[in-house]
């Protein structure tokens, strides 16, 4: 559902846009992340030989081509070159623009968000529909069912193949005003929403509220200044992109996960070895945890006294107002039926006792 500025790694002469950005210091924990997601596209295509094989991989930074995340990056260029790749690098601000230029064949590989990627793939795309992950138990084993070989047909899609998928954490509601702590009170209320996304427009308009369209280089600045009145994001968002400006004083985050937002890593399948997809996800299973201890470190991180919880009661009206938009949603085929199937019965593997799985 949501995502942030993004970073290419592309050929030098590759001049598309490219905006250069002021360093800041950002968490060791979003760095961290960006590590983990270059080691596994390494992994599968490492092979030795006399000539390097140029590869490039288009991945986020929230800060551009000055920030830690590309200065990480390039710590894997000799690692690379040892393999038998040389790694092309160029910072992306705009994951639109990274995207763009995935399809336009400039990189060979990319880094997207869960809704992002739904023009490369509609079942990986359908992983971010709304209320379909309850939270972290059916999401590991929604990526251990993914990582098994026989789910590869799920992945491909004509020349392209998901071949890692990496959680990102819940998106959580953030508002300006805490006395906004109901649906009822979000109509007429401004909420930042990726215009590009049609889920995360049905469901603002379901509850009411004012669409205002933003991006994923925007929305914060919106919701910090007062712009919107409201904006949704996960955990690793809060600090590095000073949500707790929009938040503070008078606000506060919602702990209720509206979706499970996730990364992907997509390749052109033509330029890596058959088994190089297969290979990203045996390695990125057996890392998930890393991923995880990131996301609940920038959890964590959020004080306990912007934190705003649902009474019980509210809860299984929300489930059930999720769950109708995004089968409202299937219907008009943006959503993959198969994901949603399945994404059903791991929920109910979970919780038998939830009133869908009675059908």
């Amino acid at each position: 559902m949501i995502g942030y500025n993004r970073m290419c790694l592309t050929s030098d002469n590759n001049n598309s846009g490219v905006i250069p950005v002021k360093s800041a210091n950002l968490p060791h924990r979003v760095a961290a992340a960006a590590a983990l997601c270059v080691s596994l596209l390494l992994a599968p295509v490492s092979q030795a030989q006399e000539i390097p094989l140029e590869r490039s991989f288009c991945v986020f930074d929230p800060v551009g081509a000055n920030g830690p995340l590309f200065a990480i990056t390039k710590t894997f260029q000799p690692v690379a070159l040892k393999e038998g790749i040389k790694l092309n690098l160029r910072a992306y601000t705009d994951e639109k623009v990274a995207a763009e230029d995935f399809k336009a064949g400039q990189c060979d590989a990319v880094l997207l968000t869960g809704t992002r990627a739904r023009e490369f793939n509609k079942f990986t795309g359908s992983l971010e529909a709304m209320g379909a992950v309850p939270g972290e138990e059916e999401m590991r084993l929604l990526y251990n069912t993914l990582s098994q070989p026989k789910a590869r047909e799920l992945l491909i899609d004509g020349p392209y193949e998901v071949a890692g998928v990496f959680p990102g954490g819940a998106v959580y509601l953030h508002t300006r005003d805490r006395a906004i702590d109901s649906v009822e009170k979000l109509q007429g209320k401004r909420i930042a929403t990726l215009d590009f996304d049609s889920a995360s427009v049905r469901m603002v308009r379901h509850v009411g509220a004012s669409v205002v369209g933003s991006n994923s280089a925007n929305f914060a600045g919106k919701f910090n200044n007062g712009s919107v009145d409201l904006a949704y994001a996960p955990a690793v968002a809060y600090t590095p992109l000073e949500l707790y400006k929009g938040v503070t004083p008078n606000g506060g985050v919602f702990k209720y996960a509206l979706a499970y937002m996730n990364f992907q890593v997509i390749i052109h399948r033509d330029r890596f070895p058959d088994a190089a997809g297969q290979m990203v996800r045996d390695q990125s299973i057996k890392r998930i945890d890393e991923a995880y201890k990131i996301i609940a470190q920038a959890e964590a991180e959020i004080p306990d006294d912007v934190w705003m919880h649902l009474p019980q009661e509210d809860t299984a009206e929300y489930d059930k107002m999720l769950r109708n938009v995004h089968l409202s949603l299937l219907e008009d085929g943006v959503y993959d039926e198969r994901a949603i199937r399945l994404m059903k019965a791991i929920r109910c593997r979970v919780d038998g006792a939830r009133s869908e799985c009675a059908s």
